[in-house]
């Protein structure tokens, strides 16, 4: 399996962020274990879920200092590649 996801550093703290589908985000639950769930791909570091509304929105999922912060920043920004999941 493939996922979308960027490895980003900001102010000394490293972070993943991965593309996921809004009805994800939607679910505490599902975004919970889909975080679990990439660890091993991401080991040590907080991993942060995106989802993209109809209109092509971002909302974030995950610890509230960084989703505070990808807020603030523009999607064309992020250094986005594919990674596999075995």
């Amino acid at each position: 399996m493939r996922i979308q996801g960027a490895l980003i550093e900001e102010q000394g703290v490293k972070f993943a962020t991965i593309v996921v589908k809004k009805h994800v985000i939607d679910s505490k639950t599902k975004s919970e274990e889909f975080i679990i769930n990439s660890q091993p791909i991401f080991p040590g570091i907080p991993i942060i879920l995106m989802a993209q509304d109809s209109r092509g929105v971002p909302t974030y999922f995950g610890r509230k200092d960084i989703v505070n912060f990808m807020a603030n920043v523009p999607i064309e920004a992020i250094p986005w590649r594919e990674y596999n999941i075995r």
